[in-house]
């Protein structure tokens, strides 16, 4: 399992080592590396690092992390249920893109436990290169130092798997139960910059998807539900419309309530719990908004978990068979030689 990744802790000098880790993969950001370089160094490291250490101070827990926490439970929560489904211990690990721990550590637990087939699996369920293509980068590059390579599987999205989108679907219907309806339900993605989309990103087009497919699930009209974007860095355009200017503008337009969800993040982290459930509040209310309600992400949910299960369940067909048979003929080749049944 793999997830984008957090700072050791909230402060400047880890969020500093984070974000130059995480602003200096070309899949995120796509600037000639000399000019990055500077933009990077000489302005961004030196300026965001205080800012985004403050916001996530906001949703610090005792446990550390959100994202990192829920990502241990739901690693444990998806081995039980792998286990319980194939009837024998499936190793599950859990790696972050940038961070701690590392995809490199991950593999390594991997391989000290013998593994020979592993399966990569994203928490990112719409596919873009700045997600996706980065980890298959981070782990192709892990085991290229490898003498021994593995069998290797990747997930490369499951945007519009029935499973997901009922999960989706469930924790909606949940929250409206016990808060009841608002005048619209607002999905909001994570941006990218928009002429990623124009260079063949698939990203914008996974999110309408997901986005249309779960409105048709809950069966809203067409004015009863949007989709946005969020968390947009610098100058350039990002895929539109903002989140934030969405939500700015929904007062005037009549909306007085809204329900707000992150269908892209598998977890809840700091774009969610903080840009999200409380920068964006304000900028609702100050508008004019009246109620505002954030639905947290499917996280450990056990329909969630029971989705993830599935996909890795579809993603090693044959794996098992094969291994029951390489046992069986091992075996009979022991005893062949003299061993003892």
């Amino acid at each position: 399992m793999v997830n984008l990744g957090t700072p050791d802790a909230p402060d400047k000098s880890a969020v500093r080592r984070y974000l130059k880790e995480f602003l200096w993969d070309r899949r995120v950001v796509e600037v000639p590396r000399p000019i990055w370089w500077f933009v990077l160094n000489g302005i961004i490291l030196n300026t965001r690092p205080a800012r985004s250490a403050k916001a996530y101070q906001k949703v610090w827990t005792e446990h550390g992390s959100p994202l990192l926490s829920i990502s241990v439970r739901q690693r444990d929560a998806l081995a039980t249920a792998l286990n319980n489904h194939f009837g024998r211990e499936v190793p599950v690990v859990l790696g972050m893109r940038y961070g701690r721990p590392s995809i490199a550590s991950a593999l390594g637990e991997l391989r000290d436990a013998g593994v020979r087939r592993i399966l990569v699996l994203p928490m990112y369920p719409q596919y873009s290169a700045t997600t996706t293509a980065s980890i298959f980068d981070a782990v192709t590059a892990e085991l290229r130092q490898w003498r021994w390579v593995p069998e290797l599987r990747f997930i490369n999205h499951y945007h519009d798997d029935p499973a997901y989108i009922s999960a989706l679907a469930s924790s909606v219907n949940r929250h409206r139960a016990q808060h009841g309806d608002a005048d619209r339900l607002l999905m909001s993605f994570h941006g990218i910059p928009e002429d990623y989309f124009h260079k063949g990103d698939p990203y914008y087009c996974e999110c309408q998807k997901t986005g249309r497919l779960l409105a048709e699930s809950l069966q809203l009209n067409a004015d009863q539900w949007q989709l946005s974007f969020q968390s947009r860095l610098g100058r350039q355009q990002w895929l539109q419309p903002y989140t934030d200017h969405t939500l700015e503008a929904m007062p005037a337009q009549g909306v007085k309530s809204v329900q707000v969800m992150c269908p892209g993040f598998s977890a809840d982290c700091l774009e969610t719990l903080e840009e999200i459930a409380m920068e964006n509040r304000d900028v609702f209310r100050d508008a004019g908004g009246e109620r505002y309600e954030y639905i947290p992400c499917l996280n450990d949910d056990a329909e969630h978990i029971a989705l993830l299960s599935k996909l890795v369940d579809r993603h090693t067909q044959g794996w098992w068979d094969d291994e029951a048979q390489d046992t069986a003929q091992s075996r009979e080749r022991a005893v062949a030689l003299g061993a003892s049944q």
